[in-house]
């Protein structure tokens, strides 16, 4: 076994895959499968709808980041302390979540729900700072890897495969109570995961926890460029898959049963082939070359689509095609991750990676999701996903601008 690929069995970076699976499996269980519950109890669409701000939570982290870099609970240090105490109330709650119905009472269940959403939003601040702080430079991608690839299988267990032990044999309230027993045992790798190297003091006053992280980030150079930058590498990535799903099935032809399948299935496979091999190709090539050489795949991949738009529907096309451009979306997906990690400084690490995080969702969620339908409508979905490799090139070319500064995360 190389060292591109050895550097998966080191201390510092295996547990990542377990803690990445205690991150993702709350997401599904405050959302989709509580919808899904909630629909089989006869739920008024209505009341279904307002369970979805339960996920506020994960969007407005940053608020309380700083709290997370301020202040160290009695056990196991800054980050995996708070990742130890949001686990074990996780596990509880989520359990709880079992003891009660959609049906008779939506309200209570629905305040737990927020209530989970939160926890879990605070273990992925402690999480992802604690990633950060913990990893060597060339453990980076690696890390990012195992983070996603435990993130995508938490998400399919309480996604897809807890529909399945609901229906077919526990019920919704003994699924729940499971869950909650797969996050108390996802715990146990706190314990194993070790120390960062280098402890730094926490800031030594709330207002200092909100102030100098981004008075320190906003200190240097070229700092608005690299945040322009955050927003445009996935941009193009972002906008061929908004509307991949309904591309699929109404502009190429096919039918529910071979999408969900290929594009669900197959789809999420090829995206944790697609982390991992990224994790162990950046060991070698470095951060900016990973970035670059991962960004064009990206780019080239959604050409994929294209053919798709303009030939006739055959189940082998899609699969190749979504098994590239989901392996591509991978690969920079592990690239990006370890680029918010390297511009983290470990004193505000919480803080700086929750802002970053949420400043690289604004490309989907403001540009892709609203612009797309309309980019569709004015043109069609050939010429779109053409367009879409033109709208990933001013990421490449920032990066290409900012290579020096890049390489310089790595030393």
């Amino acid at each position: 076994m190389n060292d591109g690929w050895r550097v998966y069995g080191r201390r510092r970076v295996a547990p990542l895959l377990v803690l990445g699976f205690a991150s993702g499996l709350p997401l599904a269980l405050t959302s989709g499968t509580l919808q899904a519950w909630a629909t089989v109890e006869q739920v008024s669409l209505q009341s279904i709808g307002f369970l979805t701000l339960a996920g506020t939570a994960y969007t407005l982290k940053f608020l309380w980041a700083p709290l997370i870099d301020r202040f160290t609970p009695p056990l196991l240090g800054r980050r995996r302390g708070w990742m130890l105490l949001t686990q074990l109330l996780l596990a509880l709650s989520i359990a709880a979540m079992g003891l009660f119905s959609p049906g008779t009472q939506l309200q209570t269940l629905a305040l737990l729900a927020v209530w989970v959403a939160f926890l879990s939003a605070t273990q992925d601040i402690a999480f992802d700072a604690y990633s950060t702080d913990v990893l060597r430079h060339e453990e980076r991608a690696a890390g990012a890897a195992l983070k996603v690839m435990g993130y995508r299988l938490a998400m399919v267990v309480s996604g897809g495969l807890a529909l399945i032990i609901a229906d077919q044999w526990l019920g919704w309230g003994g699924m729940y109570l499971l869950m909650g027993g797969l996050m108390a045992l996802a715990a146990l790798a706190t314990f194993w995961a070790p120390e960062p190297e280098h402890s730094v003091q926490a800031p030594r006053s709330l207002q200092l926890a909100v102030v100098e992280p981004l008075k320190e980030f906003f200190g240097r150079p070229g700092a608005w460029t690299i945040l322009l930058l955050i927003v445009l590498y996935k941009l193009g990535d972002a906008f061929a898959g908004a509307l991949s799903t309904t591309f699929l099935l109404r502009g190429a032809g096919f039918d529910v049963t071979e999408v969900g399948m290929v594009n669900k299935v197959f789809g999420l496979v090829a995206t944790i082939l697609g982390a991992l091999a990224g994790g162990g190709l950046m060991t070698r090539l470095g951060l900016y070359r990973a970035l670059m050489l991962f960004g064009v795949c990206q780019a080239v991949s959604n050409l994929g689509y294209w053919m798709l738009a303009v030939t006739p529907p055959h189940l082998a096309s899609m699969a190749a095609v979504v098994a590239v451009e989901n392996l591509c979306g991978g690969l920079g997906t592990a690239a990006f991750v370890a680029l918010l990690m390297a511009l983290c400084r470990q004193q505000f690490s919480a803080t700086q990676f929750a802002l970053l995080s949420a400043l690289s969702a604004v490309g989907r969620t403001y540009l892709a999701g609203p612009l797309t339908p309309v980019l569709v409508e004015h043109f069609d979905w050939s010429v779109f996903f053409l367009m879409t490799v033109l709208i990933a090139l001013p990421g490449l070319a920032l990066l290409w601008l900012k290579r020096g500064l890049i390489r310089a995360l790595d030393v």
